[in-house]
């Protein structure tokens, strides 16, 4: 193989910086109201926890195209909200890199939950109840005893999310589209070369980069799981 195959183009480095720039900032707009699902769901009864739960867990289960539909209607600039965010304040979301975000955000939200809700569930509630009993404030208790306890599922979480975003299409070609420099993430670059006469080669390495990043961030989680379950052994 010619040595020139690795050699990545304008346009291939801008997709990359475009697709890590969308999962970055998708994780960071998920993180903090994912966390408190996860906690509403593991530590508390409440009426409609069933349908919260389903509501949060849908986006698995509906094909991609459909959340991307429904987003289209609501922050298009003809839709419920985004009409009304492109009259008031000329802010547009569709067809744009935070779209992309939003929609990535959708498709990533129920993995992130699922991880951090199981990583919360197993944390001794005999410890939350001893500080409560001490006076310890509920929020206070969840800063210093449940998160710290559960941070290795919140890092499986964060990656889950991160790596979702990165191979998110359905969701993102509905709702943004496929406009170089704005949208193409990875994935929508990889199908936009294979439909492109003699785009397979730069379709193939643009695949193997993203082999290579998943590789990577599935060795980062278990390297931070595992330091962050040792910090905690020597803890307690």
């Amino acid at each position: 193989m010619d040595s020139s195959f690795f050699v990545l183009s304008h346009a291939e480095i801008q997709t990359l910086v475009l697709s890590v720039k969308v999962a970055t900032f998708c994780t960071l707009l998920i993180c903090v109201p994912a966390t408190a699902v996860a906690w509403l769901l593991a530590k508390k009864e409440f009426v409609g926890k069933s349908l919260l739960d389903g509501l949060v867990h849908i986006p698995l289960i509906l094909p991609p195209v459909v959340p991307g539909f429904l987003l289209l209607l609501l922050f298009g600039n003809q839709g419920l909200i985004g009409k009304w965010l492109h009259e008031t304040f000329g802010i547009t979301i569709a067809f744009t890199w935070f779209g992309a975000v939003i929609a990535s955000a959708v498709m990533a939200f129920p993995l992130i939950v699922r991880s951090i809700r199981l990583a919360i569930s197993q944390v001794d509630a005999k410890l939350e109840v001893a500080a409560q009993s001490l006076g310890a404030h509920p929020f206070k208790v969840f800063l210093t005893i449940t998160l710290p306890m559960a941070i290795p599922g919140v890092i499986t979480g964060l990656i889950l999310a991160f790596s979702r975003s990165l191979g998110e299409f359905g969701a993102t070609i509905t709702f943004v589209g496929n406009i170089e420099g704005e949208t193409r993430t990875l994935p929508l670059a990889i199908y936009t070369y294979t439909q492109t006469p003699s785009g397979d080669l730069v379709a193939m390495r643009l695949v193997l980069l993203s082999v290579l990043i998943a590789l990577s961030a599935i060795v980062l989680s278990n390297f931070l799981e595992r330091k962050a379950a040792q910090k905690i052994g020597c803890v307690q």
